[in-house]
């Protein structure tokens, strides 16, 4: 349960219909190969130890008094097992029946929890049987016990329960028996808003036509729209067949995203596990203020049980790339909808401007050929001419052939205007004006430049009644990898909430819809290495510059990004995730140095972050002090550079 993560597993038995003992054998094996995967919690189906399709035979006391003792069977013989089981079974209570879920955890019967809605439609009878649950919520609560003279069980028996691990309060979880979820005024509600974090649900549905598909968004977007993990476990096909067939779909799904699935009929083990991060949903309700302002003050049966807090070995992959979809198709879809993003709100932008041109540093790098293919899809959408954009390149001491190349080459298949402004001779007389040595290759030799670069975008938009567009991405925001008040400023940044990873990805996605010299011109700005150009160039012609050596990989640093900004990890889970995610890729020393780059520049660099133009958000990570971000620019990285520190001591022995 380190960092947050919790092993979860879904999984049915194969029953033999209305035979408890044969269950309970089967039962008990599903629990100990559970407990050698190291799961936390395990949810196995509704009924399961009967069978769900006893149908009257529930009505037969034999069964019933089996069913029992079958229960304290698997309570006994689970006592050294490690996960907590919910798992469900038939119960009598003062002459009704009620379908049940029982939560047991190393020799104990934490709680009983009824169905309360009971499907009474088509090939669902469960009020022929059984008696809803409703009347035993919060506030009503009753301890019952129940057993033979050998054995006997107190637990609390109701529907407003929540069972907590005394060492991770966090790993809280409610459980909600099938039909409950499908409900209009599900169960799961008022336990994720009385602080459920995981709901548990042992169900028994049906296979029909369309019916996985209905079954997959249902418990995805519940785990959405509550912020919660999700465990749903279904009945297997040895279930009665007389009128219907189940399936063993299991879904094991967090925020929304289905993390694990046993497909209907699927012939592999159908024991499906996945962990699911605590921490992440943690961060998640903590940011979003409409989940914190509906949270329930009513009353709750709290269970506590006890589990040691102990290292989780990761079965879940991590993209090495979070902001960028795996598939094709959908990598396809995004870029087109971030263009459209982008081109729209500059569109609107110029249109409230009423500005007559829109102009652009031009470089033949990746950041400024995507800002310059939004401008011409904005100038289209306004159905002005692409001549209406301006791209300015301004060659200096590190400017390549290539590079310059590329830009002049891209403008002139776009069909926007293209000027040239030579700044060396600009910079150079900055030089002797403030006493700086040309020969000294500092941080003032490389910022003259960036700033005279901004000075002529800002001074040609005001001579031909233009907009500068700015080029930075989200990448170099974090890592403060811009000039101040040089490419760090402009008019309205179209690229301010894209990182550099997901820039690429979008540049190629243009490059393969184009053809001709259009598609080489892309694809070649694409094989150029990212560089700010500020350095004199090689003897060969050649950069001598390039980013990733001098700030590190911006697969990593959009890695720690996403991750720090969007679920507030520190850098302990973050190097674990990283990590994970990389494989054999780089060495603990080399992510570990990244690290602690990426956090140290991020703090020390906010106070450009504080001064940010306007510029348009696209994803679910910004770093606008206006909008998502609002930081000192004087907090203090101390206690994050001394976890990196600790971790540097623990790994690089």
């Amino acid at each position: 349960m380190q960092d947050g993560f919790v092993r979860v597993a879904a999984a049915s038995v194969p029953v033999t219909v209305a035979d408890p003992k044969s269950n309970a054998e089967k039962i008990i094996a599903r629990i100990r190969q559970a407990d050698e995967k190291q799961v936390n919690l395990l949810v196995l189906p509704e009924l399961c130890l009967t069978g769900y399709s006893c149908g009257d035979l529930f009505y037969n006391d034999l069964l019933l008094e089996q069913a029992e003792q079958q229960l304290m069977r698997v309570i006994d013989e689970t006592e050294r097992c490690a996960p907590v089981v919910v798992l469900g079974m038939p119960l009598r209570y003062e002459g009704r029946l009620y379908n049940c879920a029982a939560v047991i955890h190393q020799g104990k019967l934490l709680g009983l929890v009824p169905k309360t809605v009971l499907p009474n439609y088509a090939e669902f009878y469960e009020k022929r049987q059984f008696t809803s649950g409703a009347a035993f919520g919060p506030d009503n609560t009753r301890y019952i016990t129940f057993g033979n003279e050998d054995a006997t069980e107190s637990c609390p028996f109701g529907t407003g329960m929540l069972f907590q691990c005394d060492s991770m309060p966090e790993f809280t979880f409610g459980v909600e028996i099938c039909e409950d979820a499908w409900a209009p005024k599900p169960q799961s509600l008022e336990m994720a808003l009385r602080g459920a974090m995981i709901i548990a649900n042992p169900s028994a549905s049906d296979e029909v036509i369309g019916k996985a598909e209905y079954r997959r968004t249902l418990i995805s977007s519940t785990a959405g729209r509550y912020i919660c993990g999700y465990i749903y476990a279904n009945a297997a096909p040895e279930e009665s067949t007389q009128d219907v067939v189940f399936s063993a779909h299991h879904l094991i799904s967090e925020n929304g995203a289905l993390l694990a699935e046993h497909k209907p009929f699927q012939p592999e083990d159908d024991i499906t596990y996945t962990e699911i991060d605590l921490h992440r949903l943690r961060s998640e309700r903590h940011h979003n203020t409409s989940f914190t302002d509906l949270a329930s003050p009513e009353p709750v049966v709290r269970v506590m049980f006890h589990q040691p807090v102990r290292e989780t070995a990761l079965s879940r992959t991590f993209e090495k790339n979070p902001f960028v979809p795996d598939d094709s198709e959908d990598l396809a879809d995004r870029a087109e909808l971030i263009l459209t993003m982008q081109s729209t709100a500059l569109k609107r932008r110029i249109t409230h401007t009423h500005c007559k041109t829109a102009v652009v540093g031009i470089s033949g790098g990746l950041d400024s050929t995507l800002a310059l293919l939004v401008m011409v899809r904005a100038m289209d959408m306004l159905r002005r001419p692409r001549t209406d954009v301006v791209a300015v390149t301004m060659p200096c001491f590190g400017t390549t052939r290539r590079t310059k190349s590329n830009a002049v080459k891209l403008c002139e298949l776009l069909g926007v205007t293209v000027r040239t402004v030579d700044i060396t001779q600009s910079v150079k007389q900055h030089f002797i004006d403030i006493g700086h040595d040309e020969a000294v290759t500092d941080v003032t030799f490389e910022n003259s430049q960036a700033r005279e670069r901004t000075q002529v975008l800002m001074d040609i938009a005001n001579d031909i009644g233009g907009i500068v567009v700015g080029t930075g991405d989200l990448s170099e925001l974090a890592l403060g990898w811009a000039t101040y008040n040089g490419d760090h400023m402009s008019m309205y940044g179209v690229n301010a909430s894209v990182p550099k990873t997901l820039v690429r990805y979008i540049v190629r996605h243009e490059a393969m819809q184009a053809d001709g010299e259009l598609k080489a011109v892309l694809e070649d700005i694409l094989a150029t290495p990212v560089s700010p150009e500020l350095l004199p160039v090689g003897k060969d012609g050649e950069l001598v510059q390039k980013t990733e050596d001098l700030v590190g990989p911006y697969e990593l640093h959009d890695f720690f990004l996403y991750y720090m900004l969007r679920f507030g990890m520190r850098p302990r889970k973050l190097f674990r995730l990283i990590r994970a995610a990389q494989g054999d890729a780089y060495d603990d020393k080399t992510l570990l140095h990244w690290l602690e780059t990426f956090t140290r520049r991020f703090f020390i660099q906010q106070f450009k972050r504080s001064c940010l133009p306007d510029g348009v958000k696209v994803g679910t990570v910004t770093l606008s002090p206006r909008g998502d971000w609002r930081m000192p620019s004087d907090a203090s990285s101390a206690v994050w550079m001394d976890e990196i520190a600790q971790l540097k001591q623990e790994y690089l022995k």
